[in-house]
């Protein structure tokens, strides 16, 4: 056997072993541990960008941290925001249901 076809043998588990899904946990999380969770880390995310752009205007942080933190920032927004939107589509078409 040749270097180049142990080399992809060993990529291609390497590569299975990554794509192997996980075992999931002996506990599920219950839909509102998800959303609790989901939740404090957009909160964290808001606030260590809030920390930041504080600390960039006192001259603290550097402004390519300000920028990714606000980046960050917003882009938790827009998924917040895109995340309530599908919750209030679904809510709307469940009223137009009949029963």
């Amino acid at each position: 056997m040749d270097v180049n076809a142990t080399l992809a043998s060993q990529l291609y588990n390497k590569a299975q072993m990554a794509a192997r899904p996980e075992p999931r946990e002996a506990e599920a999380k219950t839909a509102g541990e998800v959303f609790q969770t989901t939740t404090e880390d957009f909160m964290q995310t808001l606030r260590a960008g809030e920390e930041t752009v504080k600390a960039g205007l006192a001259g603290r942080a550097d402004p390519q941290a300000v920028v990714e933190a606000m980046a960050a920032t917003d882009l938790a927004v827009q998924t917040a925001v895109a995340v309530r939107n599908k919750v209030v589509e679904a809510y709307q078409e469940i009223l137009r249901m009949p029963v």
